[in-house]
């Protein structure tokens, strides 16, 4: 089946740049994008790194999952993508695709500082979009991309929450 995204916002570039910003990324990609591989097949490849981008592929939703019987009986989740191609409309203002790429290609520590403050404003229940963003001084279009760009808190509407952990 052909799927194709279509990305309309510039905060949805955040995770197509996510997905490829290591060699582990990408390579992990790549498995996944030729056949069903569980997150156990990733690891033992690719070590720590490989299920954490598995996991971080889940939330993007650039991945898709099923149950898949093993040896012992026992089904596994195992791992494809679930886009064949994408496509970009890529007319944004300066300020919004300037928020975005500095969101995407932020450094991991600053990145998890300004994560943290989100989360911390988030909490348990989360929190409307709007009352976050002015809370910490950020645009709404930087908000969403480091929203995008996590896989501790999601957007479900205009609201932030937190995503259970597995």
């Amino acid at each position: 089946m052909n799927r194709i995204k279509v990305i309309n916002e510039p905060s949805e570039l955040v995770p197509m740049l996510r997905s490829v910003d290591t060699p582990v990324k990408r390579d992990v990609l790549k498995e996944v994008t030729l056949e069903w591989k569980t997150a156990e097949e990733i690891e033992s490849k690719y070590g720590r790194e490989g299920r954490e981008a598995i996991i971080f592929f889940e939330k993007m939703k650039l991945v898709e999952t099923r149950w898949a019987p093993q040896n012992d009986g026992y089904p596994v989740k195992s791992y494809h993508t679930y886009y064949t191609s994408f496509s970009i409309n890529a007319q944004w203002p300066v300020y919004e695709i300037s928020d975005v790429l500095t969101a995407a290609m932020m450094d991991d520590e600053e990145y998890g500082a300004i994560e943290a403050k989100i989360i911390e404003q988030v909490g348990k229940e989360g929190r409307f979009s709007g009352d976050v963003a002015e809370a910490l001084g950020l645009s709404t279009t930087m908000l969403r991309s480091l929203v995008r760009r996590s896989v501790k808190v999601d957007y479900r509407g205009h609201r932030i929450e937190p995503i259970p952990e597995e």
